[in-house]
């Protein structure tokens, strides 16, 4: 849909970005046509702490006669100049601006291009625009780019495509028009101050699925100062990319990706929750809590083997109640929800207690909803895998996104640490085993690459499964000791409770006597 078609016109918005541009940015501004100058809403000319009369340029400029309503701003530091768009785009949509047009105040792209740069996106073509100097590469040698940046750009950009799966003529062009609405959805904040904050907000663009064009711009390469670093910033650039890559792997925070709520279950990928699923498979319908059942996935599964789900989560993920029989919103820290009732033939708690500041707690508690006979069964994950091992004895000890490392991990455990628990707080073992890594989601889905790393990643586990098990996977029962103690507390809480209310009818069947 075209901006055009849902308000009278749109309202457009300049972004300069200037620092140190006294000699150039009236200049640049002066290029600006007036045919598209009557169209600007408004334009933003952001000093960032200049050393020279950048901001005296700008503001002179902006009394002229028929100067469209400017802004000048002038930072008391500077920003860089990543920092520098941020501030930006923050007074753009502040401004109620529907497009916004990144122009550096050296000139050293074509203003004249400015209604080129803002169509596809009044067409509702685009989501944004890239002014690109390489859709014909000749032009940019043409047009005087050093053959060390025209071979840079080159180098750089084809291995950004390659890494990211893009098919862009060019990553570095500052020359940009954006859908205010569609920069609002990016973690653009959370980006870079430097150079390299262009390459994030591509990436971010192309995460999101957002469209996309690219226009030819002119080359020009004049007297002004460049103050890229080249060198760190062909760094910066890759490791951003290299980054994301991993990011959406799990590995490294990577605060500018935007990280999804849910568990993304794969039935057969050997993971934690796979092995759950198989053995609830060898199970007759049952009634089953799933506990930190994120946006029901799992829970779709096992009921599709006949079981009856009740979930619980302290987040609700649209679709998870349509996923589960019962859906229950509490905090798994503040312990079991009251209201789930009793007599659950299982109780999945799939890679949940490491989530948790006091699992033990979680762990009593589950004896209480259990029927005598009914089991618990659980995961976590390894940290003495040799992934974490090999992390903390090379000192560069991190969160990632998810995994052993996981961000929101407060407690990890090691077989031994696992068993110590799950005895302390009243289980018998029935079964424990390790996972594989999960090598399947780092490389090809299929083929016999994939399967040759899953096969060796089996071998290992059973050679070696504290040091190459990724997760532990057990089946639990309460010590039958332990599960008269719980029943007897339940039909207590009860009995006071009833006791207290002053109504006899709400006495449990059982007398004190009884309970004792």
């Amino acid at each position: 849909m075209s901006l055009s078609s849902t308000t009278s016109a749109p309202r457009i918005g300049v972004l300069v970005v200037a620092y140190n541009a006294e000699a150039t940015l009236t200049k640049t501004l002066d290029r600006i046509r007036p045919a598209f100058l009557n169209r600007i809403s408004k334009i933003l000319v952001m000093d960032d702490a200049s050393e020279d009369s950048t901001f005296q340029a700008g503001w002179q400029w902006s009394q002229a006669q028929g100067a469209p309503p400017t802004l000048v701003i002038r930072h008391a530091k500077n920003l860089g100049y990543g920092g520098n768009q941020k501030a930006g785009y923050a007074l753009a949509v502040e401004h109620g601006l529907d497009i916004v047009v990144l122009l550096h105040g050296d000139g050293q792209y074509a203003p004249e291009l400015l209604a080129e740069m803002v169509a596809p996106i009044e067409r509702g073509e685009a989501d944004a625009v890239f002014g690109s100097r390489m859709m014909d590469p000749r032009n940019a040698r043409r047009g005087g780019m050093p053959m060390y940046k025209w071979f840079g750009n080159r180098v750089l950009t084809r291995l950004e495509n390659r890494i990211l799966g893009a098919s862009l003529t060019e990553y570095h062009s500052g020359y940009r028009a954006y859908r205010v609405s569609a920069l609002q959805d990016l973690l653009i904040d959370q980006n870079s101050d430097d150079f390299d904050f262009d390459t994030q907000i591509i990436v971010q663009l192309l995460h999101a699925g957002k469209r996309i064009v690219e226009i030819p711009i002119p080359t020009h390469y004049g007297d002004e100062i460049c103050y890229v670093n080249g060198m760190k910033y062909a760094k910066d650039v890759i490791k951003d990319v290299i980054e994301y890559r991993l990011a959406i792997k799990g590995f490294g925070t990577c605060p500018w990706v935007p990280k999804h709520d849910d568990y993304a279950f794969k039935e057969g990928d050997g993971s934690s929750h796979a092995s759950i699923l198989a053995m609830l498979a060898e199970l007759p319908p049952s009634r089953i809590l799933d506990l930190g059942c994120s946006g029901g996935l799992f829970a779709e599964h096992a009921r599709k083997l006949g079981h009856t789900v009740t979930g619980v989560d302290c987040v609700e993920i649209p679709g998870v109640r349509e996923r589960t029989d019962c859906f229950v919103l509490a905090d798994l820290n503040e312990g079991l929800p009251p209201g789930l009732g009793s007599g659950y033939d299982v109780v999945v708690a799939g890679d949940v207690l490491e989530h948790l500041a006091r699992p033990e707690r979680l762990l009593r508690e589950i004896h209480e909803v259990l029927r005598p006979g009914g089991e618990l069964l659980a995961s976590v994950p390894n940290f003495g895998h040799w992934y974490s091992r090999f992390r903390v004895a090379l000192g560069i000890f991190d969160y990632d996104r998810r995994g052993i490392l996981d961000e929101t991990h407060l407690r990890f455990f090691t077989r031994a640490s696992f068993r110590r628990t799950i005895t302390r707080t009243g289980y018998d073992m029935l079964e424990l085993h390790a996972t594989g890594s999960p090598f399947i989601q780092l490389m090809a889905k299929s083929g016999m690459i994939a399967k040759l790393a899953v096969w060796l990643s089996r071998g290992m586990v059973r050679m070696w499964p504290t040091l190459f098990g990724y997760q532990y996977v057990a089946r639990l029962t309460p010590h039958a000791q332990q599960m008269v103690t719980a029943r007897q507390g339940t039909a207590i809480n009860e009995l006071l409770t009833a006791q207290r209310s002053g109504n006899p009818q709400a006495l449990p069947a059982q007398s004190m006597g009884e309970v004792l």
